[in-house]
């Protein structure tokens, strides 16, 4: 296990050397109740495997995990009555995540629990919404996406980018971040 492996929370979780509430776990993932949660019944889904932001985790594994994230929903809303659930990813550490570990959050929900997941919406002109929209568009070209089966071919060939790697030879999640921003 490399030394990022060794010091992140969730990775210890997996390994059983932090102990959890597990209520799911696969070869791939661990469903757990978060002891921090934002309501009783807070649950989160991980990889096995290291991956400290959505873009690196495999699609076929990022499709399971969300296929598990989708029962866990389910389950809340059997299970404990929810009136509702947010499935919820923080990306980034600008959009919230605290843990180094790609992680989704399914948070059951009842009207007025006092959890805010609320933003003000921005209003974009439609020079700006051509602006982003383009932006997108040209960097999707490159993307193969499957979709139900069926494989979507690029046009042309982009990568993922590539962690940044100290020089111990280990992944450096924060400064992959920081080569993020524009």
């Amino acid at each position: 296990m490399a030394k990022t492996r060794e010091s992140c929370v969730l990775c210890q979780i997996v390994a059983n050397n932090i102990p959890s509430y597990k209520i799911y776990e696969d070869e791939i993932a661990i469903a757990a109740l978060d002891f921090n949660g934002a309501n009783p019944g807070h649950c989160f889904i991980i990889p096995k495997n290291h991956h400290p932001i959505i873009e690196q985790v495999p699609d076929g594994e990022l499709g399971h995990l969300f296929s598990i994230a989708n029962k866990i929903s389910s389950a809340i809303f059997e299970s404990l009555k929810a009136q509702g659930t947010n499935v919820f990813v923080a990306n980034g550490i600008p959009a919230g995540q605290t843990v180094a570990h790609f992680m989704i959050n399914v948070i059951p929900r009842r009207e007025n629990d006092g959890i805010n997941l609320q933003w003000s919406p921005k209003q974009l002109s439609e020079e700006e919404m051509s602006t982003v929209e383009l932006k997108l568009r040209e960097n999707m070209q490159g993307m193969a996406i499957e979709s139900q089966g069926k494989r979507e071919m690029p046009k042309a060939h982009s990568e993922r980018p590539k962690p940044f790697i100290s020089d111990e030879g280990e992944e450096d999640y924060f400064m992959s971040q920081l080569r993020k921003i524009p």
